[in-house]
């Protein structure tokens, strides 16, 4: 049966591909964006593509935009947008670090709370968050990101237990895809040396720190968005999600046997 599915951060990556992937399965996909110019962009795409998208601009941070959830009769939120940052914790500007947590789990959790009152109040919904596989180990120079999704992975844990609880039929599950070719992974772990270079603890290793970088996501990186997407389109469309799903699996699985090794 068709829904009605609001993705934020739907301008670019991963909420993108799902919103088209989500809308060619006969959905009401509403792909909201962080600005006016992106809304432009994903409406120009879906005319090219000639795919049925409802789209605006949706800021999580703006309590204005938050409120546009309100009116809308929502089967399912994904709460995919997110921003990334990196570097070290000992030395780290903190307001970066509470940037980061302002976007991805406190504006989350805001939008979220308005997006659950018309779910309880029908007794029939669903909410995504999409984390990470870095919220479930720790990576060194990541955690000013993977610290938000170590946060936002336990808060969909316990909220899931809580609308259990409530009797409701709202259902909270987790995403948490592994890296994956969108370019967020070279923006975000690129930030770090805007700083680093110059005035860090590290500004020696530098040089073999970016190598470090570039060889890794030419190893790791999945190159398209499609096995994440098929797991969000899963647990949208699933009448009892499971917790977590984990896209790619061969990522999933490398970070099993890490927790089960004690990392």
């Amino acid at each position: 049966m068709p829904k009605t599915i609001l993705i934020t951060g739907a301008g670019t990556g991963i909420g993108r591909d799902t919103a088209f992937a989500l809308a060619a399965r006969g959905h009401h996909v509403i792909a909201t964006t962080l600005d006016e110019t992106q809304a432009e962009a994903l409406r120009a795409e879906c005319a090219a593509r000639q795919c049925v998208l409802e789209v605006f601009k949706l800021d999580i941070t703006s309590p204005a935009d938050r409120e546009k959830v309100l009116p809308l009769t929502l089967d399912v939120l994904i709460n995919n947008a997110a921003i990334g940052d990196s570097g070290s914790l000992a030395e780290v500007d903190i307001n970066r670090v509470r940037h980061t947590f302002e976007i991805n789990v406190f504006a989350t959790l805001e939008l979220t709370q308005l997006a659950l009152r018309g779910m309880i109040a029908r007794q029939k919904g669903t909410v995504l968050f999409i984390s990470s596989i870095a919220g479930r180990v720790p990576m060194p120079f990541l955690m000013p990101y993977a610290m938000t999704k170590f946060a936002l992975s336990a808060a969909g844990a316990a909220l899931r237990a809580e609308m259990d609880q409530l009797g409701k039929n709202v259902q909270v599950a987790l995403i948490e895809p592994g890296a994956i070719h969108t370019g967020f992974n070279q923006v975000m772990t690129g930030k770090k040396y805007a700083w680093m270079e110059t005035r860090s603890y590290f500004s020696a290793q530098v040089a073999r720190m970016k190598a470090k970088d570039a060889q890794m996501f030419g190893v790791v990186e999945a190159k398209d968005t499609g096995s994440i997407v098929a797991q969000i389109v899963k647990a949208a469309e699933a009448r009892r999600p499971k917790l977590r799903y984990v896209a790619p699996w061969a990522q999933g699985a490398v970070v099993r046997l890490a927790r089960i090794f004690g990392v």
